[in-house]
């Protein structure tokens, strides 16, 4: 189905809660979406890869504290958490994603995930984020606006079982002061098309 043709009576960011409307996100520009086929060794030289670094380390330390508004608070008004259901899926438009979420999304998931009764976090995950080979794939000519590549492993623990889930991310990085917000976070894992339990906490 294309998205122009889904039934929605205007774009909007996050849901819409009128009985019979259909809920549909803005679609961000495809540009964003596009990932580097080629990337160079190493990255783009003359770049500092360590500001980078500690913002991803920063962003899954985040997580790992149940710290979820404080995430959320890294990404921009039309940020995007996207966790594609199959490799090399060029749009999460015409087919079913993991996670695709702006931030009225993740608003409302987190919301669910502080709820006192939710089943499937009682008792909560525990969680352990690690990242490596951070790569500046790409940067603006002003130097203000960044794609980063990574490398991503998360372990999760709850109930006697564990779970991992690894992979590449991209984040679509803007700078903002001394520090960066989030435009895109994608993340490729290594099983996305496989079979998963439910996934409640972000990646």
């Amino acid at each position: 189905m294309q998205l122009e043709n889904l039934p929605c009576t205007k774009w909007q960011s996050g849901r819409n809660t009128k009985p019979g409307f259909t809920t549909c996100v803005r679609p961000p520009s495809m540009d964003s979406l596009i990932l580097p086929t080629t990337p160079a060794a190493g990255g783009i030289e003359g770049i500092d890869r360590e500001p980078f670094e500690k913002f991803l380390i920063h962003e899954g330390r985040l997580l790992d504290d149940r710290k979820f508004e404080a995430w959320m608070e890294l990404f921009t008004e039309d940020g995007l958490y996207w966790v594609p259901s199959t490799q090399d899926q060029p749009d999460p438009f015409n087919q079913a994603s993991l996670f695709f979420d702006d931030r009225q999304l993740m608003k409302t998931r987190i919301e669910r995930l502080r709820h006192p009764r939710i089943h499937i976090q009682t008792p909560p995950s525990r969680t352990n984020h690690m990242v490596s080979n951070v790569i500046v794939e790409e940067a603006d000519e002003n130097a203000e606006s960044f794609l980063v590549s990574s490398s991503m492993m998360m372990g999760e623990y709850r109930l006697d079982v564990q779970r991992f889930f690894m992979g590449r991310q991209f984040h679509r990085l803007v700078r903002e002061g001394n520090t960066f917000r989030i435009t895109l976070k994608r993340v490729n894992l290594i099983n996305c098309d496989s079979a998963f339990e439910a996934m409640a906490v972000p990646i």
